[in-house]
C-alpha cells in the first residue's frame, strides 16, 4: 500500500533523490576516507535500491528489506578484501569485485551515467582549482544535499532507504588505527639521547617486564645493570660513544631464570617514575587526588605504592606545571610592588621574621574596593578566615563589606603563616589604618565576626567606638554541636531575629520549655552581641559573616596554590565580577537595587489592608487587625516595630504611611540600597598586574621614588617553617601500660598475614 502510493506521481522527485543518494554517499567517503572505485559501487548499489523502489511497485517490503540486507552483506566483503590488500601493499585498481557488483553495474548503466560522472568529479578533485581539499568537497557537497532536500518533498520509505545507506556505511569505523603502545623491548645497537634516558627506558623495561634491576656501574661514560634476583643471569651493558652524548646498548643477556617478582611493589617505581606516569592526567586534571593516582597505577601497571609516594609524585608534577611554592616567597616584594604601580592608592605589604627572613605576614587591598566601601557600601565588616591547603601551612583573612544589593564586597586579603591572636591584631591594625583617613565620611562602623578570642580584643583595641556583633552562622554551628535539633535551632533563628524584646522574650521562654539545657546556654552570650532586638548598632538585616561560603568558588581553586598564583587568582576573580555587576547594574531602571526593590514592593501590598491616621505632617497611626496600632514618624524616618530602623527599608507601617500622603515609598530607603550608590561601589576598576616576566624590566624603566617600601625588595623572603602534611594528621598513639613504646603489628590486606605490608608481600599471585 505505501509502495503504490509512492509510485504516483513521483518521477519527478526521483531524480532530485538521485542527487541526495548520491551527495550522501560522497560525504561519507569524506568522513571515512573510503575508496573511489567503492564508492562508485555503493552510490550505484544505493541508486538500484531507490531505482526499484520506486518502479517495482508489485515488490514487497519485505523484498525490500532482503535487498538491503544482502547490499550491506556485499559491501562488508569489499571492506575486508580491501583491508587485506592494504596490508599487501598491492594496487587498489587490481581489486576484484564479486560478480553481483558487475551485474548492477550494467542494469543501472544507462540510467546513473550522468550522476556518475558528476560524483568522479567530486572525487577526483576535476575543477577550476586543482588544489580543492577534501573538507572543501565535503562542505559543497553536504551544501548540495540541503538545496536537494529544500526542492523536494521526500516520503517516509525515502527517508527509510535514505538510513540504510547510512547504517550500511557505518561498519568503516572499525578500521581507525589505535594509539600506539609503548615498546619496552630492549635489543643491542639501541640508542638513546642520554644517559638518562637509558636509565629511563631500562627502568620502564624493568617495571613493564615485572623483574627488578640492580645498577652494577654507572658514571658518565657506561652504564651496566643486572636482574636483582640472585643468580639470575640477565644483564645489560650500554656506552657512550665517542665524541657525541648518545648511549648505545652494546651488549645484553635477555634471558630470565628467576620467574619476575612476586610481590606488589617495585624498588625501581620510583617518585619520578610516578610523575612521570601521571604527568598527563595532572596536567589535564590538576585536582586529581593522590588516591586517584595509586588507584590508576595499580590498573595499569599492577604495582601498589604508598600514598606519600604518589602525594610526593603530584607535587613533583605540579611545580614543574604552576612554579614553585619557594620561588613565589621569594617574589612577594616586587608583587606586592606591582600591585602598588599597577593599582595606584593600593595597598599592598608583606612582613618577615626579622630573625631568619621568613615569611611571615601578607597584606593587600586594592584602591577599587577602598573606594566603593567608604563611598557606596552599607557600614558593615565581615570578618573570615580559612586555612590554605597549599604545601606550606597558612591561613587566609577576609575583610568584607556589603553591598545594597546584599552581596559580599571584598575589601581586604591577609595571609599569615597561623592563625593566632597576634596576627588577628595586626590583621585589624592595617584594616583600621586603611580606613582611618576617611573615617569622618562614614557612619558608626559595625563588625560581625566570631566569638574567637582574639578576634574580640583585636576588634576591641583597634576599633573601640565600633558595634561589634557575633555571626549567627557560627553561633548556629556551636549550638548544633551541643544540641542537635531543628525545632531549637529554627527558634534560636527566631529569637534572633526579634526586633522587639518584648518578641525575644517570647521565643526564649518557648526554647526553655523544649529544653531547659539550650535556654541556659543561649543566656550564656550576651544579648547585644546577637540579637537584633538589643543591638545597639546598624546591622541592616545582616546576621551573619559567612564570607567563606559566598567566596568559597574562589577559594577552591586558589586555596592550594603558591602564594602568588593564589592572590592572582583572587585578584582576577575580584577584577572579573566588579565588571560583571558594573554592567549589570546599567540594565537596572529601577530606583532601588532589585533586591530592596522587592521588598519595598511587598510592604507596600501588605499594607494595603491597614488603616491609616493622620497625626500631623509627619506622624501617623497605622492600624493593623492582628498587632494592633504602631506609630510612624517619616521624618526621623522610624516605626514603632522598629522594622524600618533596623533594617534601613520602609516596613509595611511606613509604606502605607507614605503612599497615604502622596510620598514615593521607595525613595525613603537608606542611600545604600539605590542603584546609583550601587554603580558608584563598583565604578572604581581593578587593573590586571603583568607576568612576573616583565616585573624587574617596569621596575628600572619606570621607577616609584615615593614608595616607601622600594627597599623592601631586595629582601629575599624564605617560604614558611611550617610543612603542610602530606595527608591526614596521623593520631597520636596511646601509651602502654608499662610506659615503653608500643611496637606496632603490621597486617597485610592481600595474604591476612601479620609481619609485612602488601607492597612486599611474597605469597604467590
Amino acid at each position: 500500500m505505501v509502495k503504490n502510493e509512492l509510485a504516483i506521481g513521483q518521477s519527478q522527485d526521483f531524480s532530485l533523490r538521485q542527487n541526495q543518494y548520491v551527495a550522501i554517499g560522497h560525504n561519507a567517503d569524506c568522513v571515512l576516507g573510503r575508496n573511489h572505485d567503492l564508492l562508485r559501487s555503493e552510490q550505484i548499489r544505493d541508486y538500484d535500491l531507490a531505482h526499484n523502489h520506486v518502479l517495482g511497485s508489485g515488490n514487497t517490503l519485505e523484498h525490500e528489506l532482503a535487498s538491503c540486507e544482502t547490499h550491506s552483506n556485499n559491501l562488508a566483503l569489499q571492506h575486508d578484501d580491501l583491508h587485506n590488500f592494504e596490508e599487501n601493499g598491492l594496487d587498489m585498481d587490481q581489486m576484484n569485485y564479486p560478480d553481483a557488483e558487475e551485474d548492477q553495474h550494467a542494469d543501472v548503466k544507462e540510467h546513473d551515467d550522468q550522476f556518475r560522472v558528476a560524483a568522479q568529479n567530486h572525487e577526483f578533485g576535476l575543477c577550476d582549482n586543482s588544489e580543492l581539499t577534501l573538507v572543501e568537497n565535503q562542505e559543497n557537497l553536504i551544501s548540495e544535499m540541503e538545496q536537494n532536500q529544500e526542492m523536494s518533498i521526500v516520503p517516509a520509505s525515502d527517508i527509510y532507504s535514505q538510513q540504510q545507506a547510512v547504517v550500511v556505511a557505518a561498519p568503516v569505523l572499525q578500521y581507525r588505527p589505535l594509539a600506539p603502545v609503548p615498546n619496552h623491548q630492549l635489543t643491542v645497537g639501541q640508542e638513546f639521547p642520554d644517559v638518562h634516558s637509558c636509565r629511563r627506558a631500562l627502568r620502564d623495561a624493568a617495571i613493564a617486564n615485572r623483574f627488578e634491576i640492580q645498577t652494577v656501574k654507572s658514571d658518565k661514560t657506561r652504564f651496566t645493570a643486572k636482574c636483582a634476583s640472585e643468580g639470575c643471569p640477565w644483564r645489560i651493558h650500554a656506552a657512550k660513544q665517542p665524541g657525541v652524548p648518545t648511549f648505545t646498548i652494546r651488549t645484553i643477556h635477555d634471558e630470565h631464570a628467576c620467574g619476575g617478582i612476586t610481590h606488589l611493589g617495585h624498588s625501581q617505581a620510583s617518585v619520578q617514575w610516578v610523575a612521570d606516569a601521571v604527568a598527563e592526567r595532572l596536567k589535564e586534571n590538576p585536582q586529581c587526588r593522590p588516591k586517584d593516582i595509586l588507584e590508576e597505577i595499580h590498573r595499569v601497571h599492577g604495582i601498589t605504592l604508598s600514598y606519600k609516594q604518589a602525594w610526593r609524585g603530584k607535587e613533583r608534577i605540579m611545580a614543574a606545571v604552576r612554579g614553585s611554592f619557594e620561588e613565589d616567597y621569594r617574589l612577594l616584594p616586587q608583587y606586592c610592588d606591582m600591585i602598588r604601580r599597577t593599582n595606584p592608592g593600593s595597598i599592598a605589604l608583606v612582613y618577615t621574621n626579622p630573625t631568619d627572613n621568613c615569611f611571615q605576614r601578607l597584606f593587600i587591598s586594592y584602591q577599587a574596593s577602598i573606594y566603593g566601601f567608604l563611598n557606596a557600601c552599607r557600614p558593615l565588616i565581615g570578618l573570615d578566615k580559612t586555612v590554605l591547603k597549599s604545601k606550606y601551612m597558612g591561613t587566609l583573612l577576609f575583610a568584607c563589606g556589603f553591598d545594597g544589593d546584599g552581596a559580599v564586597f571584598p575589601l581586604a586579603f591577609g595571609v599569615v603563616d597561623e592563625e593566632n591572636d597576634s596576627n588577628w591584631m595586626w590583621f585589624l591594625s592595617e584594616l583600621h589604618y586603611l580606613l582611618e583617613i576617611n573615617v569622618e565620611n562614614m557612619p558608626k562602623l559595625t563588625i560581625l565576626s566570631d566569638r574567637q578570642k582574639g578576634v574580640v580584643e583585636a576588634v576591641e583595641a583597634n576599633f573601640p567606638t565600633a558595634f561589634h556583633g557575633f555571626c549567627m552562622r557560627h553561633l548556629i554551628d556551636n549550638f548544633q554541636k551541643e544540641f542537635d535539633s531543628t525545632t531549637l535551632i529554627n527558634l534560636f533563628w527566631e529569637a534572633a531575629t526579634a526586633l522587639t524584646g518584648l518578641d525575644f522574650e517570647k521565643k526564649i521562654f518557648e526554647i526553655q520549655e523544649v529544653s531547659p539545657e539550650a535556654a541556659n546556654w543561649i543566656r550564656k552570650i550576651p544579648n547585644q552581641f546577637w540579637a537584633t532586638a538589643y543591638f545597639e548598632g546598624t546591622r541592616l538585616g545582616h546576621l551573619t559573616a559567612n564570607i567563606v561560603e559566598c567566596l568559597n568558588s574562589w577559594i577552591s581553586e586558589a586555596s592550594g596554590l603558591p602564594i602568588i598564583q593564589m592572590m592572582e587568582c583572587i585578584r582576577r576573580q575580584l577584577m572579573t565580577c566588579f565588571n560583571e555587576r558594573r554592567e549589570k547594574s546599567m540594565q537596572w531602571t529601577g530606583i532601588l537595587v532589585p533586591a530592596a526593590q522587592s521588598l519595598v514592593s511587598g510592604a507596600i501590598e501588605l499594607g494595603y489592608t491597614y488603616q491609616v491616621l493622620k497625626s500631623d505632617e509627619a506622624l501617623f497611626e497605622v492600624q493593623t487587625e492582628t498587632e494592633g496600632a504602631f506609630v510612624v514618624d517619616i521624618r526621623a524616618r522610624n516605626c514603632y516595630c522598629r522594622g524600618w530602623q533596623l533594617h534601613g527599608l520602609p516596613c509595611a507601617h511606613a509604606a502605607v504611611a507614605l503612599n497615604s500622603c502622596g510620598q514615593n515609598a521607595f525613595r525613603f530607603a537608606e542611600g545604600c540600597f539605590t542603584v546609583a550608590s550601587y554603580r558608584k561601589a563598583y565604578s572604581q576598576t581593578i587593573h590586571p598586574v603583568p607576568d612576573k616576566a616583565l616585573w624587574k624590566e617596569m621596575s628600572e624603566q619606570y621607577p616609584n621614588e615615593g614608595d616607601i617600601e622600594n627597599k623592601d625588595t631586595e629582601v629575599v623572603i624564605k617560604p614558611p617553617k611550617s610543612l603542610q602534611p602530606p595527608g591526614k594528621p596521623r593520631k597520636r598513639r596511646a601509651p602502654s601500660d608499662k610506659g615503653g613504646r608500643v611496637k606496632r603489628v603490621v597486617h597485610c590486606s592481600r595474604c591476612n598475614q601479620t609481619g609485612h605490608f602488601r607492597s612486599t608481600c611474597t605469597a604467590p599471585i
